[in-house]
């Protein structure tokens, strides 16, 4: 039964069909996992280096490389200093009733957070050109129950400029 008193606007039902139309046929995304052993609170020390072939028209080897290398450095940076925090913690974690895991969780995110801002720097700077869109996901592991973040390429659909009407 349609609503009477409901006002739609005219472009609005062909806007939605496209939109899904468009989700439709996108492609699925690229996950990049990572390759250590070594987990903070879902965060690893490395994602791997391994040029995925879904991408291999899109974007070069080089860059994808070069931005991958870029996040492995931050990682290997911070992740040490949040493994003291996590270790010191632990030992102190019977005594202080939990509050001694508070700086590990605040320097898992602040190393997350930093991730995030590298990973919408390298879209804006290349990969939106490119119709592509990085980002750090939290997705379940194949071999567990546990979570861990890693990083999904998107592909974005291609925008038309100009509709002959």
């Amino acid at each position: 039964m349609a609503d009477f008193d409901e006002i739609y606007e005219e472009g609005e039902d062909e806007e939605w069909a496209l939109e899904e139309q468009l989700l439709k046929y996108s492609r699925d995304p690229v996950v990049v996992h990572s390759s250590s052993h070594v987990t903070v609170f879902g965060l690893s020390n490395k994602f791997e280096s391994e040029f995925p072939s879904s991408l291999t028209v899109k974007v070069a080897p080089e860059e994808f490389k070069a931005t991958i290398n870029r996040v492995n450095s931050c990682l290997k940076k911070n992740l040490p200093v949040n493994v003291r925090w996590l270790l010191c913690g632990c030992l102190c974690c019977c005594c202080t009733l939990g509050c001694s895991l508070w700086p590990v969780i605040c320097l898992s995110k602040r190393t997350r957070i930093s991730i995030e801002k590298l990973l919408e720097q390298e879209n804006n700077r290349l990969y939106h050109k490119l119709c592509l869109h990085w980002r750090l996901s939290k997705r379940k592991c194949e071999m567990n129950n546990m979570m861990e973040y890693v990083i999904l390429i998107e592909f974005l659909p291609k925008t038309t400029i100009f509709r002959p009407d």
